[in-house]
């Protein structure tokens, strides 16, 4: 897979990156190692060089797990990221913001010891933290960036104002945002606001939480604490409105490319041009086999305004990913 620059960085990447929540295991329905570390190593051997994780993907055990699947010489195969800034207690059932100097600290040693290694290629604050100063959770992310424990900076989930009041005290590389064919928020600013200022993207939520792959039917259960049961795109005459879409755009890829719609998804966002990467999550080796169908062609603008035509025809009442958003700290510190 090609690899190009990551923004104003000396990183280099793939246009398609493993995102790890899933592997975590919370809000997923639980988690196997053996078959998680089975994924790592067959998204390595397809090429994807860039791994995204975070601590509070299973309370530290997504980062475990992805630590001992590029141990034994797997490491220096793929750029490395994950986050800081969450917070949770010990039952593991209230997670919040916590973006403070001494957070920061405290997590990168515990991500650095998961993942097994001695530098973080990209670090991420997680959310924004309405509570902490900017200028101290920029201040001690550059102070990582200075030691040399970390190679990038990073936040996920900001806005324009907000990488605007944390690029004051420090040179901001990436944005991790939420951005798939039903959500498009990003596009209006915050994407030419990337552009603008040279921050490369990592996108996540690519296959919008299994909706894209194709396999979503009216009558699929979810169980335990996966999320799609909050999600409100899973729920009611919504539900049957992204379903009605993707079926309509299956048929659009089949009959055009010749491909299902879980390439045609993928596809549109690597043509993007302000994307860098995207992230593809997946938690068995099978899943990744579509990695070869999004290679060797393209969308054109005609298929990009038919495509845009087929989601406003079939999505009346769209909706964001705002259900994930976690809250601040206060009351829980």
């Amino acid at each position: 897979m090609d690899t190009q620059l990551f923004g104003n960085s000396d990183i280099r990447v793939t246009p398609v990156g493993l995102g790890t929540w899933a592997i975590g295991g919370w809000m997923w329905g639980g988690t196997d190692e053996g078959q998680s570390i089975d994924t790592i190593h067959a998204a390595i051997d397809k090429g994807i060089g860039l791994i995204d994780t975070a601590p509070v993907y299973g309370f530290g055990r997504s980062e475990e797990i992805v630590g001992k699947a590029l141990a034994g010489g797997r490491r220096d195969k793929v750029a490395l990221a994950t986050k800081v800034a969450l917070n949770w207690n010990a039952d593991h059932d209230k997670v919040w913001r916590e973006a403070t100097a001494s957070r920061i600290e405290k997590e990168v040693e515990d991500s650095l010891r998961r993942l097994q290694t001695e530098t973080i290629d990209i670090y991420q604050v997680h959310w924004p933290d309405p509570v902490t100063p900017m200028e101290e959770t920029a201040r001690a992310m550059e102070n990582l960036f200075k030691a040399g424990k970390i190679r990038a900076i990073g936040v996920s989930n900001f806005s324009p104002a907000q990488m605007d009041e944390f690029r004051k005290t420090v040179p901001l590389h990436s944005l991790q945002p939420p951005y798939n064919l039903f959500e498009r928020e990003i596009e209006d600013e915050i994407l030419p606001y990337c552009r603008e200022h040279g921050i490369a993207t990592i996108t996540y939520g690519g296959l919008c939480r299994g909706m894209l792959t194709g396999k979503m039917r009216e009558d699929t259960q979810f169980s335990g604490d996966d999320l799609r049961k909050n999600d409100p795109k899973f729920q009611g005459e919504r539900y049957r409105q992204y379903l009605d879409a993707v079926a309509e755009l299956d048929r659009f890829a089949r009959e055009r490319y010749g491909k299902n719609v879980l390439a045609l998804a993928l596809r549109w966002l690597i043509d993007q041009p302000q994307v860098t990467t995207s992230l593809w999550g997946a938690r068995r080796p099978e899943q990744l086999d579509p990695v070869s169908e999004v290679e060797g062609w393209s969308l054109d603008p005609q298929a990009f305004k038919e495509i845009d035509d087929i989601l406003s025809r079939c999505i009346k009442d769209p909706v964001g990913p705002e259900f994930m958003a976690p809250p601040s700290r206060e009351g829980n510190d």
